[in-house]
């Protein structure tokens, strides 16, 4: 990482706390000194478009004064940014004024006036020329979009500044590109190639605006583990001296992490237990919760099952540290769903894999792709026909 990184913009820190305000799982102490936090936030930032709709969400009245004071900086420090936009249009050159309208459009982004803040950063985007500056400012705009939720506007925003690195970016904006990519993947359940992006980021990474480090190696390993197959975890993320530098920093991460790899099942369900709450309380993953949980145990139940042809129910019962009436309910779910190649013998107690061979599983594949090409070649020849 080299150079110490940049502090976390405090609006995704905001949107944070924000989120944790509105979850119910947090205990009314908690919920007391979030309220406190938040507003100390908005005063510390005289974010004082935002401050009345935050105390409405918090149920606080708010203190006029305080708002007022909050008004009067934002005009005064907007006026003096004003002027010197006319200075540099008058006295200066193109560069000048770049930054002066770039300064306007980060401190109406700075003190949440969202319709303001785009207008401003267009201006400043009119003015600027390089490549990499432009992706700075879609980086700022994408934070921005991503501190209200608005999915959509952060799609929207990654698509700009993917298409501008396609341009020319350089090599530091790409990989802060890949972590801005995988945190909207992350939000919008699209785990596997979020782990991919992550991994590919944490040797060189440089997004301390968006969450710290020992945060996104957070991220990493737990989609790492729903995401990757066991080689490639094994290779990129249990020997990734990246990972191996910060996750002792974390509870119950390395547990979580090797014992699936060690093949020690319940203790991995335990150091599941132990992350839970830190996940439902992450603004990104909170509402992915339950999918994520499922998948944790598939991943589990599969690795275990393809070390068997048969497995007593209660043995493996045993091996999860789960009851075998638990284990019966969970399979046969997985097994509806397609999830696990097996079978339950109830009366038995057996639980059998039926996984097909590789011979088997190419045939089965040609089929289905032969069965789509005639599909294909059916709607064609009908277009032709009516041609």
């Amino acid at each position: 990482m080299g150079e110490p990184l940049e502090e976390q913009d405090y609006k995704v820190v905001l949107a944070q706390k924000r989120f944790l305000f509105r979850t119910q799982d947090v205990p009314v102490a908690d919920r007391s000194k979030l309220q406190h936090d938040i507003v100390g936030l908005l005063q510390a930032h005289d974010m004082a478009p935002l401050y009345e709709e935050v105390c409405g969400e918090l149920g606080v009245s708010g203190n006029a004064a305080a708002l007022g004071e909050m008004r009067e900086r934002n005009a005064k420090q907007l006026a003096e940014l004003d002027e010197k936009i006319k200075d540099a249009e008058v006295n200066a050159g193109e560069m000048e004024v770049r930054d002066a309208l770039q300064a306007r459009a980060d401190y109406l982004c700075g003190i949440g006036d969202h319709a303001a803040a785009l207008e401003a950063f267009a201006a400043a985007e009119a003015k600027t020329a390089g490549v990499g500056p432009k992706m700075d400012l879609a980086f700022s705009q994408i934070r921005l979009e991503l501190s209200r939720g608005d999915w959509g506007a952060v799609k929207a925003g990654l698509d700009k500044a993917r298409g501008l690195c396609d341009k020319g970016g350089d090599w530091e904006r790409k990989n802060k590109l890949k972590v801005y990519e995988a945190v909207f993947l992350m939000a919008t359940r699209q785990f596997k190639r979020a782990a991919e992006l992550l991994l590919d980021a944490i040797a060189t990474f440089s997004s301390g605006e968006l969450m710290s480090y020992e945060r996104c190696i957070f991220y990493t390993v737990l989609l790492a583990v729903v995401a990757l197959d066991r080689p490639t975890l094994k290779s990129k993320v249990i020997d990734s001296p990246e990972v191996l530098s910060v996750i002792d920093s974390l509870p119950h991460l390395r547990p979580f992490l090797s014992s699936l790899y060690d093949c020690q099942y319940a203790q991995f369900f335990k150091a599941f237990s132990g992350l839970s709450d830190e996940i439902r309380a992450d603004m990104y993953l909170h509402p992915h919760f339950r999918y994520y949980m499922r998948e944790v145990r598939a991943a589990a139940y599969a690795q275990f099952l393809e070390s068997y042809k048969s497995v007593t129910l209660a043995s493996m019962a045993a091996t999860f540290g789960v009851s075998p009436d638990f284990l019966d309910a969970e399979l046969a779910d997985f097994i509806v769903a397609g999830r696990l190649p097996a079978k339950v013998d109830k009366v038995a107690g057996v639980v059998e894999t039926n996984r097909a061979d590789a011979k088997t599983a190419l045939y089965q594949q040609t089929i289905k792709q032969g069965d789509l090409l005639l599909n294909r070649l059916q709607k064609l020849s009908k277009v032709i026909d009516i041609e």
